[in-house]
């Protein structure tokens, strides 16, 4: 039942909660997601990047009820609909200080392990960083406010959606992630808002107004919208590389992962680690405590400026970039648009290179090898598989799950089911679905005393494709 207060969202227009999401909405678990920016680094580049996960979640809640609104005849009754869109609002509960910079730490690669020859295994009997979703179960499963209104069976449930656990409809779970989810369609736009690039405006009301569910139960969108639905997966790969790949926003946020995963791991080793959690079990009972209302940005932003007092070298370099502002500078760069079943032997190339090099020019110019940062970017796609795959081929290449993952289109007006719209002779995703943009890039983080170094060490590398 909807209650008669609203918000007004720049994206949406009147957004109304119902009295239960207004509920969940004022606890101070929800109210956390204030002190998130969505767009993790980006403001130090677009300064008005500064919109949050509070505004994208109840955003996301909105375009949860309209989809419902359209599907609902064919909702199962075991599926609970006020379920569904509890699970859309608190989708993105479980995040961290600056989104995913400290989720992902566990996969951080120093530079001396790239030049060395491998990463360093865990320490002991340490426990990784757990992803944002079981943090966001662990949240709505432990912390008082949430529990006192949904009760422990309902918050176990909602977890499960959002997190896409065991649950009873797993085509309707899907809408919170997948390619035509919730999720996407509502960041696309907001991001590209505040951001001022208009790349990710896609035709929201469109696609809502054109989804409809098959027989079997999948929801697709209707062959009229494929136009819609091409433009939201094109949107999505330039909206990435041109804001979360930017060379500035991707040079700060990797030397905050670098500075991270090093203050980790001394913390590991019984040193120093300026209030970082030792490990994920520090994670999880961090969360389940009233400590959760401090573990926003301004959590990662005291550890900054803690360690930019730090002793050591290179955890001060890291960190006084950071909080003064100083990007690292860009040194080489080679970009590719390939197919995603092509061998990354430029990839492979530049690891090698960096490998035989860096550590010589280092040496010859003065400097400490670790104020590189050698960058192997996350691929950006369109679709999760391209039409020239066969599906065992997809099953061979893709981790279990992700083949659900693809936007699904019905062919034509007496279509029973949607198909992968890479399968769809017709759509441009038929042709370049299969295609992927690949980034490599090297940076040094310079001192106040090497300011000149970049032109020197540019003349003293030598990779190929510069």
């Amino acid at each position: 039942m909807a209650s008669s207060k609203i918000v007004v969202d720049s994206v949406h227009g009147d957004i109304q909660p119902s009295f239960l999401e207004w509920d969940i909405i004022d606890t101070a678990t929800f109210q956390r997601l204030r002190k998130l920016k969505q767009l993790q680094m980006a403001y130090l580049v677009y300064p008005n990047a500064t919109h949050t996960r509070f505004a994208h979640s109840l955003g996301v809640l909105n375009i949860m009820k309209r989809i419902i609104g359209k599907v609902k005849e064919s909702i199962p009754n075991v599926v609970d609909q006020e379920d569904l869109q509890l699970a859309a609002l608190m989708h993105d509960i479980g995040h961290y200080p600056y989104s995913h910079l400290l989720e992902g730490i566990d996969d951080v690669i120093l530079t001396e392990e790239h030049i060395g020859g491998g990463a360093k295994s865990a320490i002991g009997s340490f426990q990784r960083y757990p992803n944002h979703e079981e943090v966001g179960k662990s949240i709505i499963t432990s912390q008082p406010d949430i529990q006192k209104i949904l009760g422990k069976d309902r918050a176990e449930r909602i977890a499960n959606l959002f997190s896409g656990e065991e649950v009873t409809e797993p085509e309707l779970s899907k809408l919170i992630h997948s390619s035509l989810d919730m999720d996407r369609l509502d960041y696309l736009i907001r991001d590209s808002q505040a951001t001022g690039v208009p790349y990710g405006m896609v035709d929201i009301n469109y696609l809502l107004n054109h989804i409809q569910r098959g027989e079997g139960g999948a929801v697709g969108i209707s062959y009229k919208a494929l136009s819609a639905a091409e433009h939201l997966l094109i949107a999505r790969s330039f909206l990435f590389r041109v804001v979360c790949q930017h060379k500035t926003i991707f040079a700060f946020e990797e030397t905050a992962r670098q500075l991270l995963r090093r203050l980790r791991d001394r913390a590991q080793n019984g040193g120093k680690g300026h209030g970082i959690p030792v490990d994920g079990a520090a994670i999880l009972d961090l969360v389940k405590t009233t400590g959760l209302n401090k573990f926003a940005d301004s959590f990662l932003d005291e550890i900054f400026t803690s360690a930019a007092e730090d002793d050591d070298l290179i955890i001060n370099l890291l960190a006084n970039c950071i909080i003064s502002r100083k990007p690292p500078k860009l040194l080489w760069e080679q970009k590719l648009f390939v197919k995603r079943t092509d061998p990354k032997t430029e990839g492979s190339l530049f690891k090698e290179r960096c490998k035989n090099q860096l550590q010589v020019v280092a040496d010859k110019l003065g400097f400490d090898v670790r104020q590189f940062l050698i960058c192997d970017l996350k691929a950006i796609g369109f679709e999760k598989r391209g039409p020239v795959m066969s599906k065992d081929e997809a099953l061979k290449t893709l981790a279990s799950g992700e083949i659900d993952e693809m936007i699904r289109v019905f062919k034509d007006k007496n279509a029973k089911e949607p198909a992968d719209i890479v399968t769809i002779p017709h759509s441009i995703l038929h042709q370049i679905g299969g295609h992927e943009f690949r980034t490599y890039r090297l940076y040094f983080v310079p001192s106040d005393n090497d300011e000149s170094m970049v032109s020197k060490i540019q003349n003293e590398i030598n990779f190929v494709g510069a």
